[in-house]
């Protein structure tokens, strides 16, 4: 575990180890560090492969990072490694507050360590619900509980908001802020519009084979990962991109794979050798790394996702989502045209996929709508929040 040297003030602790919490609360360490805040970072050692250059492209260096000695994958495993570490970092910062963002096991954890030492404790993107308590698992526990361990309740909608009040969070600790991903989508469009006309960065390889099919305007940028679409669901997905693939020549689709075994198993089984045959159509790569993320969201028709970051990231920059699940606890994107649910049935996926495709009215109507999930300035209010009360 690594530390700073002390600092000369208490400062806000940002707790974080997933790639969507890093994504997610880096515009908050960028304002907070803007208005001279003291504000250190603890990387709690998840999706260490993916975390560099996310710290590089946000200019982050974490002061604190947790080395876990995983001997097994069990979330009890990994929480209790995760309360223990941090329960350190913690006695060791001597933070004046802690900030969690969403719903992981490092969120979970982070607030329990903070609340077992009398800390108080922010939670970014507070009152996300589906109300379904096993899905997902384990996040959709992990925001209930620590909605009772935290101070500050940032909510990034009014219907979050609502779900902290029906639970009885007091109306003082709610704060009705906006979704910071629409920060962090904005400015890294930005950044990777400028990093790339310099040369300063470069696409990946497997994206570069993309582009000579992207004049066509029918790229689709296909993520999924979660546990309850692993098996069935994520086999049906990959059917409905090879079918559709092979319906439309004009088609191409960017799927950057998740590294789980229970989804890349699956993945390559029923794609890999379609891969091969489309010459740079169906691109399957590793995870991406955030800027080339952005990239595929920019140049894509659509998008279709059982993430949840990719449907704010993809409402920041008017890009439709269909969502692969039975529900979401992002309905404001449903709400507003932006997005819409149709699960992992194959034949449905098929069907609303070449409608949008083939009738564009419907696509362009949801590339108009309005974000439901902020303006860009989510991390000023965090701020301006935290100013008063510290």
């Amino acid at each position: 575990m690594t530390q700073p040297n002390s600092p000369s003030a208490r400062p806000i602790l940002i707790s974080v180890g997933t790639r969507p919490e890093i994504i997610k609360m880096a515009p908050v360490y960028a304002e907070l560090r803007r208005r001279g805040m003291p504000v250190a970072w603890v990387h709690s050692g998840q999706h260490r492969e993916m975390a560099e250059s996310l710290y590089d492209f946000f200019d982050i260096r974490p002061q604190y990072e947790l080395q876990l000695d995983r001997r097994n994958a069990s979330l009890a495993h990994l929480n209790a490694l995760l309360l223990e570490r941090l329960s350190e970092v913690y006695e060791q910062a001597r933070p004046a507050a802690v900030l969690v963002h969403g719903d992981t096991t490092s969120t979970l954890a982070s607030a329990q360590a903070a609340f077992y030492l009398d800390l108080p404790v922010g939670h970014v993107e507070a009152g996300l619900r589906t109300f379904i308590p096993r899905e997902p698992f384990p996040e959709e526990k992990n925001r209930e509980i620590t909605a009772r361990l935290a101070r500050w309740h940032f909510a990034p909608t009014p219907g979050a908001a609502a779900n902290l009040a029906r639970e009885g969070i007091a109306a003082s600790g709610v704060h009705m802020v906006g979704n910071t991903a629409v920060d962090a989508a904005l400015a890294g469009a930005s950044r990777l519009v400028t990093l790339l006309a310099s040369g300063a960065l470069q696409l990946p390889e497997p994206l570069r084979r993309l582009q000579p099919h992207l004049a066509q305007g029918r790229l689709i940028t296909v993520t999924a990962h979660r546990r309850e679409n692993w098996g069935p669901g994520i086999r049906d997905i990959a059917r409905a991109v090879a079918r559709l693939l092979q319906a439309d020549p004009r088609l191409a689709v960017a799927w950057p794979v998740h590294g789980n075994p229970a989804v890349a198993d699956i993945v390559h089984a029923e794609l890999g050798e379609l891969a091969q045959r489309l010459e740079g159509r169906l691109c399957l790569c590793p995870p991406l790394d955030y800027p080339a993320l952005l990239w595929c969201l920019q140049h894509s028709a659509l998008a279709l996702t059982d993430s949840g970051g990719i449907q704010e990231e993809g409402a920041a920059l008017s890009r439709p989502v269909l969502v692969l699940r039975d529900t979401t606890e992002r309905p404001e994107l449903i709400e507003a045209g932006a997005g819409l649910i149709v699960g992992t049935d194959m034949q449905r996926i098929v069907g609303v996929v070449t409608r949008l495709l083939n009738e564009g009215d419907e696509l362009a109507r949801m590339r108009a709508a309005v974000n439901p999930f902020g303006d860009g300035k989510t991390s000023q209010r965090i701020a301006d929040v935290l100013g008063k009360a510290l």
